[in-house]
C-alpha cells in the first residue's frame, strides 16, 4: 500500500526532479524578481537542509499550461536521464479540466509514465488534485477531479508511491491560499503545500501546513459580485481566449531547471 508518511530514510535524498505543469513551476508565488518560486523550490530547500553544504542536486522540469502527454515525451525522459534519488510527479491535472477528457483513460497515460520514473527513481511522490468546492468554473469538475485523484491514489498504491494528497489539504481551501487569478496558489499556498510535502516523506517541518489562518473581516454580496466581476474579466476571459485560439500559457517558456537551494533560499527570503 502507498504510505502518505515514509520513515526518516528519506533523509537522505541527494537529489530531487520536480515533473509537473504550472503547479509545479510556482506560478502564483513570484520571487523579488518576479520569476516564480513554487512550492517545489520550496520543499526542495527543505530537503537540501538535511545535507551537508553542497551535497544535493535539484532539478525543475515544470512548464505552466502542459499537458500530460507534453511533460511525458518533454520531461520525463529528462528525469529518468538523471536517476535521481527522489521525482514528484504532478501531472494530468490540465488534461483534467478540458470539456471531453476521461479521467480513466487520463490515469492510463499517468501510470505509464510513471513505470518509466519509478524504474529509476529511488522514490516517485504523485500528488492528487486540489478539491476545487469552492472555485468558480472548475467547481462543476469536482467530480471528476475526485475520479481522476482516485485513479492515482490506487497507481501509487500499486507501485508504492508516496501520495501528497492535495484535496485534503483543508487550509488550502481559504482564498488567501490563491493568487488572484484563483488557478494557481499563492505564496503562502504554495509554503504550505511544501510543508505538507515535507511531512509526506517524513521529514521535521518548521511550522505546520493545516496551521488556522487569522479571521477574514465578513464580506458583503455586493463586495463579492464586484470581485467576480473583476476576475472574469482579467482572467477568466482570455483564460476561454487562449483555450479557443489553441493556445498554451506555456508555449514560449521555458523550464528552471537546475537550481542552487542556497539561490532559492535568497529568493525566498524577502516574500517568505
Amino acid at each position: 500500500m502507498a504510505d502518505d508518511s515514509k520513515s526518516d530514510s528519506k533523509a537522505e535524498i541527494g537529489s530531487y526532479v520536480a515533473v509537473g505543469d504550472s503547479f509545479t513551476e510556482g506560478v502564483g508565488d513570484p520571487g523579488p524578481d518576479g520569476a516564480f518560486v513554487g512550492w517545489a523550490d520550496r520543499f526542495a530547500v527543505l530537503l537540501a537542509d538535511r545535507r551537508p553544504e553542497g551535497d544535493f542536486r535539484y532539478t525543475n522540469l515544470a512548464v505552466r499550461g502542459k499537458l500530460l502527454d507534453q511533460i511525458v515525451a518533454d520531461q520525463v525522459p529528462r528525469a529518468v536521464d538523471m536517476a535521481p534519488d527522489l521525482v514528484s510527479f504532478c501531472a494530468g491535472g490540465n488534461d483534467i479540466i478540458r470539456p471531453g477528457t476521461d479521467p480513466d483513460e487520463v490515469a492510463e497515460r499517468f501510470e505509464r509514465a510513471l513505470v518509466r520514473l519509478t524504474a529509476v527513481s529511488g522514490t516517485v511522490m504523485v500528488t492528487t488534485g486540489f478539491d476545487t468546492r469552492g472555485v468558480p468554473v472548475l467547481k462543476h469538475l469536482r467530480g471528476k477531479i475526485a475520479t481522476y485523484n482516485g485513479h492515482v491514489r490506487a497507481i501509487a498504491d500499486r507501485y508504492g508511491c508516496p501520495v501528497l494528497d492535495l484535496w485534503s489539504l483543508r487550509s488550502v481551501r481559504d482564498r488567501r491560499a490563491w493568487d488572484a487569478d484563483r488557478l494557481h496558489l499563492s505564496p503562502e499556498g504554495h509554503t504550505r503545500v511544501a510543508l505538507r510535502a515535507g511531512q509526506v516523506l517524513g521529514l521535521d517541518v518548521p511550522a505546520d501546513p493545516e496551521q488556522a489562518w487569522p479571521p477574514l473581516p465578513p464580506r458583503g454580496a455586493l463586495d463579492v459580485r464586484r470581485d467576480n466581476v473583476a476576475w472574469a474579466r482579467e482572467f477568466l476571459v482570455p483564460w476561454i481566449g487562449r483555450r479557443l485560439r489553441g493556445e498554451s500559457s506555456g508555449d514560449h517558456v521555458t523550464a528552471k531547471g537546475a537550481l542552487s537551494p542556497d539561490d532559492i533560499r535568497m529568493r525566498i527570503a524577502p516574500v517568505a
